[in-house]
């Protein structure tokens, strides 16, 4: 079993809180394979998201197949849908959305930075795209390799915005109101 298999088995076992030393009964055979199906459901989405940074990254669609065992068409039916377009209220209304985008991992943080001064807070990583929120105040983007404690950036200020595997994105309120407001 590789190092990664047996994290993701603690993990499973952890979160169905499963005593792996003790016999299972039906209902910690059923707690596990529900937490089995979390576990899936976001290696999926990491999976996903790791393919939108490397194409953001320059990563071409047959180098991503090729990684993957499929074809650079199969690449590229599974993981290259189109981007989810936000409903918005209004571009200037505090709580309007919207998707900022295309960007790429080399541009992103002077577009999240311009638009962070204009009162727009990241909450939410889209293929190639960012959704954002308007507020009333500046925001200051961030961007830093997964890990798993956050507590030296929550220190300084900074929550998370949203995970894109392998990134986090953090966000500081400026408390300044918006540039051209």
């Amino acid at each position: 079993m590789s190092d990664l298999a047996d994290a993701v088995g603690r993990a499973v076992l952890a979160a169905a809180q499963v005593d792996d030393s003790a016999p299972l009964g039906v209902d910690e055979h059923l707690r596990l394979i529900a937490a089995s199906a979390r576990a899936e459901r976001e290696v999926r989405e990491i999976l996903q998201r790791s393919v939108a940074a490397a194409r953001g990254g320059g990563a071409s669609w047959a180098l991503i197949g090729a990684e993957l065992g499929m074809t650079r068409q199969a690449a590229q039916q599974r993981f290259g849908g189109p981007t989810e377009a936000g409903a918005a209220l209004g571009p200037d209304a505090v709580g309007a959305e919207r998707w900022l985008g295309p960007v790429t991992a080399f541009d992103e943080m002077t577009e999240l930075d311009a638009a962070g001064r204009a009162g727009w807070r990241t909450v939410e990583v889209g293929m190639l795209s960012h959704r954002m929120v308007r507020t009333d105040t500046q925001w200051e983007p961030r961007r830093i390799f997964w890990r798993a404690s956050l507590a030296a950036e929550e220190r300084n200020g900074w929550q998370v915005a949203c995970r894109a595997f392998p990134w986090i994105y953090l966000v500081r309120d400026r408390g300044i109101p918006p540039e051209g407001t």
